[in-house]
């Protein structure tokens, strides 16, 4: 099965607005703020992306996909077979499908929230962050939340060049790692509304 409470704790951590726990240890350079505001505004703009991921486990286990993301607060990850499963937000939820069983899980809005990445603007200077690297073209940028299952950190990577988020990766609060890749993206694409939608036959189980 997909590790789908993993996924998910990774986008709340990398995304909500919380009353920060951690703080950075240092100050940002002029620099750094300004590279992650421009970081902020680039993705702000694009409102609509397509593509696919590649998600690898502490194991090394290896599952690809393929995503769509519609501004705001809208976006799915289709798994490659043999998964059925599907994580689908629609402004409303965050909701798990099984394609095979014809069932979902939903998890509300508020505590899986994406606001920052899903809204209209992008501000990841608001977001709680504890660590900022920048080498080799890419700038990561390290945010820590606590959740109710414990801490988890997430690291996100951007292409200092294009803006781009190229990747990010997550501690769980087990302590498990979880990395996400993006590639072939395509940016302000038509998505078909269907891709964020919950079809009417799928039955909710219970969490």
């Amino acid at each position: 099965m997909i590790r789908r409470d993993a996924l998910l704790f990774g986008l709340s951590a990398a995304f909500a607005l919380t009353v920060p726990a951690w703080a950075l240890d240092r100050a940002l350079t002029p620099q750094e703020q300004q590279l992650i505001a421009d970081i902020g505004a680039h993705n702000s703009a694009i409102r609509t992306m397509v593509g696919r991921f590649l998600q690898i486990d502490t194991n090394g286990g290896r599952t690809e996909g393929t995503f769509f993301l519609e501004r705001p607060n809208k976006i799915a990850f289709r798994y490659a077979p043999p998964s059925r499963e599907e994580i689908v937000s629609v402004g409303r939820g965050f909701y798990v499908l099984n394609r095979r069983d014809e069932t979902y899980y939903a998890y509300p809005q508020d505590t899986i929230p994406l606001r920052q990445f899903l809204g209209d603007k992008i501000n990841l200077l608001d977001a709680n962050v504890v660590d900022v690297t920048n080498s080799d073209g890419y700038i990561s940028i390290t945010v820590i939340d606590e959740t109710i299952a414990g801490t988890v950190q997430v690291s996100l990577i951007f292409d200092t060049d294009t803006k781009d988020l190229a990747q990010w990766s997550l501690v769980e609060p087990s302590g498990a790692e979880l990395t996400f890749s993006l590639y072939d993206v395509q940016k302000d694409q038509r998505i078909p509304p269907a891709f964020f939608s919950i079809p009417a036959t799928f039955k909710a189980l219970q969490q």
